[in-house]
């Protein structure tokens, strides 16, 4: 395939910046959740993007910040490792937000990457270009980057600019994954995932990072074109279990029928879904069950048979 690109661009920076937004927008699908609570992305999620010109695999990294659990430790360290990973890397940041320490920590964390850079200001559709000026003069002057390119992630303002320009950072080469994948991770990972997104948005900010959710079962009925799943909602402390099942089961109802919704629109057929509450104190800083749950990402890698496809685009 002459002049076809394809590579890797690692989408980094501090919590709450916009990545997961972007990368949704990029791939045109509903991968990484969203939510306005910081450190919302927890693993390094895998998007792709396949045209008649290349194929662009986006990592949406989580937020890089001061951590204080085992749970934090190996998010931060999922954000490191897909910087020295990448052909490509875009530091996104917060246009509203005045440059600061954690700002700086992340500059001088790609000091030491040697691929090209990219920093995408965002959220420039509620800034006032004067208040952008000195932000994009703090990022020129750091003598990092290529280009600096204000984006709204939200809307798409120069967001195709953007894509753009990394993808003309990508090299030369044939397709990394089938053309048809626009992920390569499970749909039981993809379900928790959503799972785990309505428990954000119901609880607001109460549970706002002392949940996770794993699936228990996962069963096919072809001939109902149905699809159970039983999900455990991890806590570590009895009143957030209170606070998920609401009084008369009524947040965890809530919770459920919306989840059941979006599954649905995933999978392309009928879900029946059962959650319960499980209490495990500090779960946050067990090595074991942290593990199991990372192994939800790529559970089928060795077989070849990972990976969801463009046609279960809802």
């Amino acid at each position: 395939m002459t002049g076809f690109r394809s590579g890797t661009i690692a989408l980094v920076g501090r919590p709450n910046a916009g990545k997961s937004t972007l990368m949704n927008r990029y791939l045109g699908e509903k991968l990484a959740i969203v939510s306005d609570k910081p450190q919302t992305t927890r693993h390094r999620l895998v998007g792709i993007r396949t045209s008649a010109r290349g194929q662009m695999v986006f990592y949406d990294t989580p937020g890089v910040h001061k951590p204080l659990h085992q749970l934090n430790r190996r998010m931060v360290q999922y954000a490191v490792d897909a910087l020295n990973d990448a052909d490509v890397v875009c530091l996104l940041a917060d246009a509203t937000q005045k440059f600061a320490g954690g700002d700086a920590h992340m500059l001088a964390l790609l000091e030491h990457t040697n691929v090209r850079r990219f920093v995408a200001l965002n959220k420039v559709d509620i800034v006032s270009k004067p208040k952008l000026l000195p932000l994009i003069e703090r990022y020129a002057g750091s003598d990092l980057f290529d280009e600096i390119v204000p984006i709204s992630a939200l809307d798409g303002g120069g967001c195709d600019t953007l894509l753009d320009f990394l993808f003309e950072a990508l090299p030369e080469g044939e397709p990394l994954y089938d053309p048809e994948l626009f992920t390569l991770h499970s749909e039981k990972f993809l379900a928790a995932e959503l799972i785990r997104e309505k428990v954000l948005h119901e609880t607001r900010d109460e549970l706002p990072y002392t949940t996770a959710v794993v699936i228990e079962m996962w069963e096919e009925d072809e001939r109902k074109n149905l699809t159970k799943i039983h999900a455990s909602l991890l806590v570590e402390k009895s009143g957030q279990k209170a606070i998920l099942i609401g009084r008369q089961g009524a947040t965890i109802k809530k919770l459920g029928t919306a989840a059941r919704h979006d599954l649905e629109a995933l999978l392309g057929r009928r879900v029946y879904l059962d959650l319960n509450v499980r209490c495990e104190p500090r779960w946050r800083e067990s090595n074991r069950l942290l593990s199991d749950l990372d192994r939800g990402l790529f559970p089928d890698l060795l077989s070849g048979s990972y990976g969801a496809k463009s046609s279960m685009r809802s």
